[in-house]
């Protein structure tokens, strides 16, 4: 019997649920779901350059795991992109770190302290309106549909 997995540490949700081609109805698509722990892999290796040991010990993984996430995740973009797929993001065993909130009105995105559930104005217009990203992803489950901008979310505790 295999060993659990160990759960993975995420900076914070992705900004977004997911990616589609321009042109062509999602219902056309197939789809390809980015775990959140291939997610951070990837925001971690490729968009912030950090070396797989330096980026493995920021999500609380070896570096032989962070190596398996970054190559399965650069296979599934690669499908994506030359296979012209959806991208879902969804799925995995982690934690956030921080949690961040969406202004449905201006769009700003910003972070919120952990415990600071009762955040419910944007900090830019003052609006009420604002989604708590964190939300689309609990239990390892994307919740809500949209693109991640004006969008349903999904409820329940993050």
């Amino acid at each position: 019997m295999p060993r659990p997995q160990k759960e993975r540490k995420v900076q914070e949700p992705p900004k977004i649920q997911g990616m589609k081609p321009i042109g062509v109805p999602g219902q056309l698509l197939d789809k390809v779901v980015l775990l959140i722990d291939e997610y951070e892999a990837i925001r971690l290796s490729d968009y912030e350059n950090l070396d797989h040991q330096k980026a493995a010990e920021k999500m609380g993984v070896s570096r032989p795991t962070f190596t398996r996430l970054i190559d399965k995740a650069h296979k599934k973009i690669a499908e994506t992109i030359v296979g012209v797929k959806d991208l879902i993001f969804e799925g995995g065993n982690y934690s956030f770190i921080r949690n961040l909130v969406r202004c449905l009105d201006c769009g700003i995105v910003s972070a919120i302290e952990k415990n600071d559930s009762k955040f419910n104005d944007c900090p830019k217009c003052n609006s009420t309106n604002v989604v708590h990203l964190n939300k689309w992803f609990r239990n390892g489950q994307r919740c809500g549909k949209g693109s991640g901008f004006g969008g349903r979310h999904g409820r329940g505790k993050w």
